[in-house]
């Protein structure tokens, strides 16, 4: 089940690479080359005015010991250049990693970049112990990245947030980053790939989380906007945003599934997107984002949200396709736990308001609650520029639905008006070309029906007709179907683990399983039939 190909190009890369430990912080710019290997032997940091360019087909990798692990975490102030390509991409993982999937996670830490946007928090809590800061965006609010060690001596070098939403951090192409997560310090876990605080001029597509112990990818505030991602097997959130997220995404894809028998948040996954606004939830800047182009599949039994909604974040969903049936379609959350106040807080609006109210007013600036907009109303038009205009403020719309049948009678928590719902395609059939999942597996006490075979191209003229297209906004490509993906074009062959390891079925390159040089039924019949699985 595995692209013979790629895989023994990449063993054969692996057996001509020379291995270079890297032990100490990146202080001086410097350039990674293909022809080595760089192992992480411990939390390393690239300073401020330094910079990491990492040449396409490079593999970094770190070995988890009793001690800990390594991490790379790029720290306000440096930058990174991830230069890799679709057929010669750059590959951070565990040492362990030989190819193939395996129910793990928690092998290494993770890739942390952090920068100086705004953010919703001040790193202030009160005597509670809940947040307690600034109602009006402010330049001086700071947070400390979590997950990693604070050096001695140095407590803020962790630190990201300020006041540049055009901030510049760097290019991150083609990187699949897998097996991660492991804590270094401080008792919570990693992300995949954790972004603090970056801004606009920051450019990440092709990224791709493969089984990791926290979330796949987290986002705290800042602008900066993703093209092009792949998640699968989280053990917390697919996809996760808090402290005011101003930024876009568009082509994606999240499987969701388990990384390791542990509980939901540590192994299991739990929501496919978590978006919180801010902290505390009536502070600017809020979480103000917008997704286009989403293929996602759910836990069957096991998975809670397929979107939960947090804290006054205000979020569109357009053209995706959703599929398989969780907890729910749209969870509404209210807070998350840590004192935060949840939606109509302090004359903010609810979460209902939200999706009735156009995300600008007539003259064509951002709508803002009237409560906290302090700031200089020009500052505040500039504070948020992320969502499309002609839609509302929360809203799930030209999207497919499928598989969720009659959750309590309504998919969308009665939340989305009739309106809204009208521009949905609602569908029992499977919209994309093949799913295949394995035999129930028990992970943290629960069921799970894993994806060991898919093929996400839309199935059929019928689900992927056409739609409005995005913005031509010099970010977006105005494409003008639903889902992540083309009739034509699985954009994720040939540089993922998920093609490494052998999930896809059909396209090029990809899914011979009998290793004929072509792919047809007989590769999903030999699947199923190694898998024990059933397909549909």
């Amino acid at each position: 089940m595995k692209n013979a190909m790629f895989i023994a190009l990449a063993a054969s890369g692996a057996a001509m690479a020379a291995t270079v430990d890297v032990t100490s912080d990146i202080e001086t710019s410097v350039t990674w080359t293909a022809d080595n290997e760089y192992n992480l032997t411990t939390q390393i940091y690239v300073r401020p005015g330094a910079t990491l360019t990492i040449e396409a087909g490079t593999r970094v990798v770190s070995t988890a010991t009793a001690n800990g692990s390594g991490a790379l975490c790029v720290v306000n102030g440096g930058q990174i250049f991830i230069n890799g390509d679709s057929n010669a991409p750059v590959v951070m993982t565990s040492s362990e990693d030989n190819g193939n999937w395996r129910a793990s996670c928690n092998e290494w830490g993770n890739l942390t970049v952090c920068g100086d946007a705004y953010i919703g928090f001040d790193g202030v809590t009160n005597s509670g112990g809940f947040p307690d800061n600034t109602l009006a965006p402010s330049a001086d609010n700071e947070a400390n990245m979590e997950g990693l060690v604070e050096e001695a001596g140095n407590p803020t070098l962790n630190n990201y947030g300020g006041g540049d939403d055009d901030y510049d951090a760097g290019n991150i192409s083609y990187l699949s980053l897998r097996y991660g997560g492991r804590v270094l310090g401080l008792a919570n876990e990693l992300n995949g790939l954790s972004l603090g605080a970056l801004g606009r001029n920051t450019q990440i597509d092709h990224v791709e989380i493969m089984n990791n112990v926290d979330d796949g990818i987290e986002i705290w505030g800042g602008t900066v906007s993703l093209k092009y991602v792949a998640i699968w097997n989280i053990g917390d959130d697919s996809f996760d945003c808090d402290m005011g997220w101003r930024g876009r995404a568009q082509f994606g894809l999240i499987v969701q599934g388990y990384s390791r028998d542990a509980g939901q948040g540590s192994g299991l996954g739990d929501n496919i997107f978590e978006l919180d606004g801010a902290e505390n939830s009536d502070a600017q800047p809020r979480t103000r984002c917008t997704f286009y182009n989403f293929t996602t599949v759910a836990n069957t039994e096991s998975g809670d949200g397929t979107t939960t909604w947090r804290d006054n974040a205000s979020v569109q969903y357009r053209n995706c396709i959703f599929i398989g049936k969780g907890d729910k379609l749209v969870r509404a959350d209210g807070d998350d736990g840590d004192g935060s106040s949840g939606y109509g807080h302090n004359g903010t609006l609810s979460l209902a308001d939200r999706f009735t109210t156009d995300a600008y007013e007539a003259d064509g600036s951002p709508y803002v609650d009237s409560v906290n907009a302090s700031a200089d109303a020009a500052f505040m038009d500039g504070m948020y520029q992320a969502q499309t205009a002609g839609g509302k403020l929360c809203e799930i719309t030209d999207c497919v639905i499928s598989g969720f049948g009659d959750i309590s009678g309504d998919p969308y928590n009665s939340l989305l008006p009739q309106s809204m719902r009208d521009t949905n395609v609602e569908t029992d059939a499977l919209p994309i070309n093949a799913l295949v999942r394995g035999p129930v597996v028990v992970a943290g006490g629960k069921d799970v029906n894993p994806v060991v075979g898919i093929d996400p191209r839309p199935l059929g003229l019928g689900i992927n007709q056409a739609t409005d297209a995005p913005p031509s906004d010099g970010f977006y490509s105005p494409v003008a179907y639903r889902g992540g993906f083309s009739q034509t074009e699985n954009w994720c062959l040939g540089w993922t683990a998920a093609d490494e390891f052998g999930f896809f079925l059909g396209g090029a390159c990809s899914g011979d399983v009998n290793g004929d040089g072509e792919v047809g039924f007989s590769d999903l019949t030999s699947v199923l039939a190694d898998w024990g699985c059933t397909g549909n």
